[in-house]
């Protein structure tokens, strides 16, 4: 019972992270924008998912420079913000990203756009 109490609030706040700032870096906010106006449009393209993980990756293994760019931006966001989850929850950054991916991206994610299984297969949603 108390593990799953843990697991739910750990999940709240995780997911609470998420959705608050995907990219909680100190950069400007344009970039910020930039960066997610990017992933947006590759995720759309079929360019790039998210994984099981809470990271983002690339469906095919390669994309241009400034996706990957990207993609990398948004990821040390994410690290971040599961390093902070973790640290407050007693819970590993993996085990952070990992319930952010289920309770929040997986959830959100739109029909036609790629995620990454545990398996490590890409599939669409």
């Amino acid at each position: 019972m108390k593990k799953t109490l843990f697991s739910i609030l750990s999940a709240v706040v995780v997911s609470s992270a998420v959705l608050a700032g995907t990219v909680a870096l100190n950069t400007p906010a344009y970039a910020q924008s930039a960066a997610k106006a990017t992933v947006d449009a590759a995720k759309a393209a079929g360019t790039v998912g998210e994984q099981s993980d809470g990271y983002l990756g690339l469906v095919k293994g390669s994309a241009d420079a400034a996706t990957k760019d990207a993609v990398d931006e948004i990821n040390a966001g994410r690290a971040k913000v599961f390093a902070e989850a973790a640290a407050k929850n007693g819970v590993s950054p993996a085990a952070a990203g990992a319930s952010a991916f289920t309770t929040t991206i997986f959830p959100n994610l739109k029909p036609g756009q790629f995620y990454k299984d545990e398996s490590g297969s890409w599939k669409q949603k």
